[in-house]
């Protein structure tokens, strides 16, 4: 057999793992699946904050770093009783505020005596709350447009809130999502 003149390079066809192929590209997606699990959990559900000052006490105390739900408002609408995170009319720069919901879209908020009253009725505390002594905006009916939440602090008399005009009437836009697990310190680690 007479062998061909010039160059042979390896011109061979190289054959393809296709196992290797099928088994990598798994891998790829199922890494990708996790992270993108991991991305949701983080952002939806897992966002984390401080707590700044003592306005929610007894439930939450300052420095508390807690877990909030952004998912949750996607799907229906804060509740009252809900403790809700927002930033104070949208101020991007400003710190999270963490404080009860009391009011929702069209109810009407009045502070009377001391006394919370929504539609005119007192209204269900989540717990023994103080009576207010200062009832500011909220000595006048507050009429609650279709987009607006009235919040409270729990430490009713030691709090920044919808009573007062720097704060006002929490907008739906401006909430962040609902406060739902202390995860530091350690020993009040739990659901909200």
């Amino acid at each position: 057999m007479r062998r061909k003149s010039g160059l042979h390079f390896g011109r061979e066809k190289k054959k393809v793992n296709i196992p290797i192929i099928r088994d990598a590209a798994a891998w790829i997606l199922e890494i990708a699946i996790v992270l993108g699990i991991a991305f949701v959990f983080v952002y939806y559900i897992g966002l984390r904050t401080s707590v700044v000052g003592q306005s929610m006490m007894p439930v939450l105390e300052s420095k508390q770093e807690i877990l909030i739900n952004r998912f949750i408002y996607l799907l229906t609408d804060p509740k009252p009783n809900d403790i809700i995170v927002f930033l104070p009319n949208g101020n991007e720069k400003s710190h999270y505020y963490v404080k009860r919901v009391i009011g929702t879209p069209g109810d009407t908020v009045q502070i009377r005596d001391g006394v919370v009253l929504v539609n005119g009725k007192p209204f269900e505390e989540a717990g023994e709350m103080d009576s207010i002594l200062d009832a500011e905006l909220a000595e006048e009916e507050i009429l609650l447009a279709e987009d607006e939440y009235f919040v409270l602090g729990d430490n009713r008399n030691n709090s920044e809130d919808s009573r007062y005009a720097n704060i006002g009437n929490v907008k739906k836009q401006h909430i962040i999502g609902k406060a739902w697990f202390v995860v530091s310190p350690y020993e009040d680690f739990g659901f909200l």
